[in-house]
């Protein structure tokens, strides 16, 4: 993990040039790789320094928990205390200043701990989940150099392939396969507060204003209204609860069209159009590459689909969170 640091890291990044003008203390929370580079490079610290190779130092010892004080970036007796307390419980030579197998103890320890949280935390979370253990996950990845992208508690793509590559590269098993075909329907959470919630009446208003050819797929449109409200069921296909696709399944039922059960197949059974018509699919892209959900265009750039937090309901495509996970609209013939 130690060869490659720090031009390794940088290298992964659009600000290359930038990093290497600034100073150090800038990126050393951001690049996990950098600290150590940083610890190494001062390999001897004594009492009395102070500095981010010092701070860096607590914080590992933090993590490891040997040292609760103020991670303050200065070397004085409990820092000291700490470093002879790590020294002994790995029998290593008890000094008052660290040396090159100090250092790279710290570093191991700290990795083998990372490791055990991703082992640990792996199987309690799912695509689409936004929650605290995510951001355990997220940052032991972060430090063992899989993921690049933010820390925030989501779990999405780029989560999802940091865990598939650190499951590859260390021999863990950290992704299960048939949960997240089976959260294909199921985790499709919006984190968008801006999704219009419309009640009964409201969604009775709003198929006044739309006029609805005859070649709309009219029965469609109306059963989707006529089913928000509907709870999200994963598997389910009735008015008792929904699952996306099995919501698209049923209302085109009503115009004695049958459609396949999974996104990714009525994905290929349809036919592209440019912009979305009343009566036509739109679909979207969300844990995973490929379309994973679906719902029916009613026009003035709404759709009606089942999502796991609210059921049947109307959505807007310009909502943040459905705008970027688009992925086109499909008609049904």
């Amino acid at each position: 993990m130690l060869n490659g640091t720090i031009q390794y890291v940088v290298k992964q990044t659009i600000i290359y040039s930038y990093v290497l003008s600034q100073p150090f203390a800038v990126y050393v929370d951001a690049y996990p790789a950098l600290q150590d580079e940083q610890l190494f490079k001062a390999e001897q610290l004594v009492s009395g320094q102070h500095g981010e190779a010092v701070r860096t130092m607590q914080h590992k010892w933090n993590h490891l928990s040997y040292f609760d004080e103020a991670i303050d970036g200065e070397y004085r007796i409990l820092t000291e205390h700490a470093l002879k307390k790590f020294q002994k419980d790995y029998q290593i030579t008890i000094t008052s200043k660290t040396n090159l197998k100090t250092l790279q103890t710290i570093v191991d320890k700290e990795n083998k701990r990372y490791k055990e949280q991703l082992k640990d935390m792996s199987d309690t979370i799912h695509p689409e989940m936004n929650h605290s253990d995510v951001t355990i996950v997220q940052r032991a990845l972060k430090h063992l150099d899989y993921y690049e992208g933010e820390v925030d508690g989501i779990y999405g793509i780029r989560t999802q392939k940091a865990l598939e590559a650190a499951e590859e590269k260390l021999g863990m098993q950290l992704v299960d396969d048939n949960a997240l075909e089976k959260l294909h329907e199921q985790k499709q959470a919006t984190y968008s507060r801006q999704v219009a919630q419309k009640s009964a009446s409201e969604a009775d208003q709003e198929m006044k204003k739309i006029k609805v050819s005859s070649t709309s797929h009219s029965g469609a449109v109306e059963s989707a209204y006529a089913q928000i409200g509907t709870p999200y069921d994963w598997g389910g296909e009735s008015p008792s609860g929904f699952d996306c696709s099995g919501f698209i399944q049923y209302i085109f039922q009503m115009e004695n069209i049958k459609l396949p059960r999974t996104v990714s197949e009525t994905w290929n059974s349809t036919v592209p159009v440019g912009k979305p018509s009343v009566g036509d699919l739109v679909f979207f892209e969300t844990y995973k590459p490929g379309p994973s959900h679906m719902g029916i265009y009613v026009g003035d750039e709404k759709f009606i689909h089942a999502g796991e937090s609210r059921g049947v309901e109307i959505s807007k495509l310009e909502d943040s969170y459905w705008k970027q996970r688009y992925l086109g609209a499909r008609s049904v013939q």
